[in-house]
């Protein structure tokens, strides 16, 4: 039955998993204010949408620069604190569909209560 399950889902195609999304990468990032870059590769496709996931800190966000693979780059200023397992709003890319080339942003992170380190930030894209 299970067999017959994978089958079916793999004759559909990826057009049914278009909604979901998808991790494009992964930063630690350090406590104090920093930049850092989350590298994107083209293979990962198009993309209309990106957010931001938070974990184990939280993060306070001050800008986000998009650079695309035909280096246009889109500047979002977020300036907001996420806090440890919140995420951004869902961002809409400029124009239509574009393979994104990396995603650098400036931030700080804050530390609150118990919790020490770095936190972790992953960037979502849905196609």
């Amino acid at each position: 039955m299970k067999i017959l399950l994978l089958v079916a889902l793999s004759l559909l195609g990826p057009s049914v998993f278009a909604g979901q999304w998808e991790v494009l990468g992964k930063r630690e990032v350090k406590i104090r204010a920093e930049r850092d870059v989350i590298q994107v590769t083209a293979k990962e496709g198009k993309f209309s949408k990106i957010k931001l996931k938070v974990r184990r800190n939280g993060v306070r966000f001050i800008d986000l620069k998009v650079h695309y693979g035909n280096g246009d780059v889109q500047d979002i200023q977020l300036r907001k604190f996420i806090p440890a397992g919140g995420e951004t709003r869902v961002i809409d890319l400029s124009g239509r569909k574009r393979v994104i080339k990396k995603v650098s942003f400036t931030y700080k992170t804050e530390t609150k209560g118990r919790r020490k380190g770095r936190a972790v930030v992953t960037l979502l894209g849905k196609h």
